[in-house]
């Protein structure tokens, strides 16, 4: 399993861990990432999905269908 975002694509960035001399070293910013049971009432089941801490938020406001139909993600195969 991918570490990243199902619904909106959110994945890790690539920065720079920055001592106190200024050296720098690569390091990963990895995305908020949840693993969530959520109720899809189109379907009458719970849909697990691994969503950024972002989609949660949104998720709310917009609802399952819409952010799902907007990602282009057919939630029969969750």
């Amino acid at each position: 399993m991918s570490r990243k975002c199902d619904l909106t694509g959110k994945k890790a960035n690539n920065a720079f861990a920055v001592s106190h001399s200024h050296r720098r070293t690569k390091r990963l910013q990895g995305a908020n990432l949840q693993d969530k049971r959520v109720w899809w009432p189109g379907g009458k089941r719970w849909v697990k999905l691994r969503l950024s801490t972002k989609a949660i938020k949104t998720l709310e406001k917009k609802g399952l269908e819409a952010m799902a139909r907007d990602a282009g993600i057919d939630l029969n195969k969750y």
